[in-house]
């Protein structure tokens, strides 16, 4: 193989079989069921990095099934995702992914630093109850329910909550342990279509864990919760803060 082979091939490993293909990357029928809930201060804002900036004590816990995902198939994920700003704009830092399906993984990995971990989520209904969790391995770490489909949610209010700019931490390290790549990147969802929001009564408990310490940043209130289908593409990422520069 050529040296330019090599250079025009080279978009994620191994070369000659990728895990994952270039995108762009389309979702159909993606389905949120967020839980945002109240927390603690201080354990919040211990694990925001700087230059982002807490904006209220609040977490939205995630839980989404991907069924229909170009080059990443059927899946389904979970995670903690904080408001922040960043230079005024108030937008979303992922804090944490949980996963069962490694294109994914690697692909949210090295392309816009998503924190994904390999782990056992799922998202269904439950009679008349919308169920998430989370296992690791065996053992459960999350739990969240509602109330299926109680009330339609404010359709104006989710679409702008989807507009909002994302943010995530992204590192890669060199060959010696040392980081080669640290920097916040944003990204963004595009060409989004919303088929339906609800609402209703919800509740989370999240169970301490060495690996998936979501539990770290406790359940004070549940302050909210909505259920929401959607097709959309994920967008790329820019880079907008270089700590290494």
């Amino acid at each position: 193989m050529k040296l330019d082979d090599v250079r025009k091939s080279a978009f994620s490993m191994p070369l000659t079989s990728p895990a994952y293909p270039p995108g762009p990357y389309r979702f159909v029928d993606r389905e949120f069921f967020t839980i945002t809930y109240r927390t603690d201060p201080e354990r919040l804002r211990a694990v925001v990095p700087e230059p982002l900036a807490m904006t209220e004590p609040v977490v939205k816990y995630e839980f989404i099934r991907m069924p229909d995902s170009t080059g990443f198939g059927d899946y389904t994920e979970t995670g903690q995702v904080i408001p922040v700003t960043f230079e005024g704009r108030a937008g979303n830092y992922t804090h944490c992914m949980f996963l069962n399906d490694h294109p994914p993984i690697a692909g949210g990995r090295e392309l816009w630093g998503f924190p994904k971990k390999l782990a056992s989520p799922s998202l269904k209904a439950e009679i008349d109850t919308l169920v998430g969790t989370l296992d690791y391995g065996r053992v459960r770490v999350a739990t969240g329910t509602m109330g299926f489909k109680h009330r339609e949610a404010d359709l104006d209010a989710v679409r702008k909550s989807l507009d909002a700019p994302n943010y995530l931490l992204k590192i890669i390290p060199h060959v010696d342990g040392s980081p080669r790549i640290c920097e916040i990147v944003e990204y963004g969802l595009e060409d989004v279509t919303l088929k339906g929001a609800w609402t209703g009564p919800a509740a989370l408990s999240l169970f301490p864990h060495a690996l998936a310490p979501v539990a770290d940043l406790p359940v004070l209130e549940v302050l909210s919760a909505v259920h929401l289908k959607a097709d959309l593409t994920l967008g790329l990422g820019k880079v907008v803060y270089d700590y290494l520069a």
